[in-house]
């Protein structure tokens, strides 16, 4: 069958018969890569707080927030595919990714972390494809908690929180901040170890 199945098969409705690699879920992930350059290009527009900050936030944030909601509908109605499988997790690299790296550009976070967390991102997603002939791996615990948290720090620091509210939004920005990178990392570690245990 392999991950580029034909386009045959189930878009949207439920049933026993395979999936198509063009599902309703895929598509929406496929949508999410397309339109990362947008956020991008909208978060930079003006690196002063004002609204071209806040409508890049509030475009990320719908981004991720549509990370859950093609999950929500591969595993509800049956549609869930190898390529959905993979697809799915480079659609967060690509959005979470460039939001590290806007917030680098725009001097609010220092560029050690995003290379850190770009480096365990992207590294994890190499392997994933290499491997996936032979198997496909799915994100585990640690990895959908790490996306939730990157999910909350990131919009808070994009927004930005600490231009609206001084100093406590000062705190809250590098505490959530701090959890999300944390979780980046030890979840890294984390599929690492299984990785080494699996082969």
């Amino acid at each position: 069958m392999g991950i580029l199945r034909p386009l045959r098969g189930r878009v949207w409705r439920r049933g026993d018969e395979p999936a198509s690699v063009a599902s309703v879920p895929n598509l929406i992930s496929v949508t999410r890569i397309l339109l990362t350059p947008v956020f991008i290009a909208v978060a930079l527009m003006n690196p002063e707080p004002g609204l071209a900050r806040t409508l890049g936030a509030l475009l990320f944030a719908v981004l991720i927030a549509t990370d859950f909601i093609d999950g929500q509908i591969a595993r509800g109605r049956g549609l869930v595919t190898d390529f959905g499988k993979l697809i799915d997790p480079i659609a967060d690299k690509a959005i979470t990714g460039s939001a590290f790296v806007v917030l680098s550009i725009l001097g609010e976070l220092p560029w050690w972390i995003t290379v850190v967390v770009l480096l365990r991102e992207w590294g994890i997603t190499v392997y994933r494809l290499l491997v996936s002939n032979r198997t496909v791996i799915a994100a585990d615990w640690a990895g959908k908690a790490k996306t939730m948290a990157q999910a909350i720090a990131l919009p808070i620091a994009l927004v930005p929180l600490q231009a609206w509210l001084g100093e406590p939004g000062v705190w809250i920005c590098v505490v959530s901040m701090t959890i999300a990178v944390a979780l980046t990392v030890y979840s890294g570690i984390e599929f690492v170890v299984q990785a080494v245990r699996s082969r």
